[in-house]
């Protein structure tokens, strides 16, 4: 029985009814390891994510002039090199043409000097595509797992636990690439996050919250269903020694965006205190959710728990929204659109429209061609 369910497992298979995350099928992490099965029968993964440098560098600063000079970490702008890379071509090109002598082999043949590859083109060539497979963890397995997490707990590793190939309704407890753009913003503008108060709406498993608490003060990582928050509170606590150097804290609650008041009721798991509400009213100033515009209806009732929440703010706030345009052919257009996003648009547009005196909201698009500091694939349509 072992042998046919590891056979089994070899080669991913998945039903149409299911959605799966392109982070899971194809991401940095070696292999995932099936860890347990979650109160509805779901069978639970552990995968490693890794960061371009430790969280001790990134609390004491060291990496700030790698970045300014692009050793360590790969600009992204598109498939454009970094200025260091065009400077180093550049005068390439001038010692050929002032007629450099050309390398020859023993047998007289040209050899091409290259310009070196930086180490982080190497590893994400080497881990970016490669395709994983999942596996199982049965009895008298435990020492490989043992062995897997020895090599994962440096500082440098988020570990985080998901299902896979998920109904719409779960999709949650998957990463989306989204999640790890709006980390790469977190990690280059850590200055601006240090010590703040931060709200993350449809957090799921709570990666965007874990790298947020390595430079946040407090962290509210927010969603909805009991499963999934308890997935998302035992990744906080696998990662607590990302967020220890910096001092930060994330607190796993309930919050739905269909209901207009915090769950406080004292007897539910994830629930508000009074002084929770109030610490979140008087000092949050940052607002954030990733890949969380898929369903129409949902969108609506984010905006609408966005502007009930910011309306009640003491300070003013900065909402930061990551995703990821997904086009499909539809029937209705005979095209392939992208209805999601559009909805997203013209909500969003309706909010930077809402005048009632007291709130103002603008909209502020960002550009990628900022730094990546987690291994994933950065396509064109975050």
């Amino acid at each position: 029985m072992v042998d046919s369910a590891e056979k089994e497992m070899d080669t991913p298979t998945f039903r149409s009814d299911t959605v799966l995350s392109d982070v899971h099928l194809h991401c940095p992490s070696k292999r995932h390891l099936m860890v347990r099965l979650n109160a509805v029968g779901q069978p639970v993964f552990l995968s490693y994510f890794k960061l371009l440098w430790s969280t001790e560098d990134l609390a004491s600063g060291k990496h700030e002039r790698e970045v300014a000079t692009g050793r360590e970490h790969q600009c992204r702008s598109g498939d454009e090199p970094c200025e260091k890379d065009r400077s180093d071509m550049k005068k390439e090109g001038e010692l050929n043409s002032e007629g450099v002598e050309a390398l020859l082999d023993d047998d007289g043949d040209l050899e091409v000097v290259r310009r070196p590859r930086s180490a982080s083109e190497l590893e994400a060539e080497d881990l970016l595509r490669e395709i994983v497979c999942p596996v199982v963890l049965m009895k008298g397995k435990e020492d490989a797992f043992e062995d897997e997490e020895q090599e994962c707990t440096c500082s440098d590793v988020v570990k985080i636990e998901h299902t896979m190939a998920t109904p719409l309704e779960d999709v949650g407890k998957q990463v989306w690439r989204a999640a790890f753009l709006l980390a790469d913003y977190i990690l280059l503008k850590r200055d601006t996050f240090r010590c703040c108060s931060v709200l993350e709406l449809g957090g799921g498993t709570g990666i965007t919250s874990i790298i947020m608490g390595t430079v946040a003060k407090r962290v509210y990582c927010t969603d909805v269903g009991e499963d999934l928050l308890a997935m998302c509170e035992q990744n906080v606590a696998l990662n607590k020694h990302l967020m220890e150097p910096g001092g930060g804290e994330v607190k796993v609650k309930e919050l739905d965006w269909l209901k207009d008041e915090f769950c406080t009721d004292p007897e539910a798991p994830y629930s508000w205190s009074e002084e929770e509400i109030a610490d979140l009213l008087d000092h949050c100033s940052v607002i954030m959710a990733a890949d969380v515009f898929y369903d129409d209806d949902l969108t609506d009732a984010l905006f609408r728990t966005l502007y009930r929440i910011t309306h009640n703010l003491r300070n003013s706030c900065t909402v930061y929204l990551a995703l990821e345009k997904r086009l499909n052919f539809t029937l209705r257009h005979m095209d392939v659109t992208c209805e999601a996003y559009s909805h997203f648009r013209n909500t969003l547009n309706d909010l930077e429209n809402v005048q009632d005196g007291k709130m103002k909201y603008t909209v502020e698009p960002i550009k990628l061609d900022f730094c990546q500091f987690l291994v994933y694939e950065r396509i064109e349509q975050l």
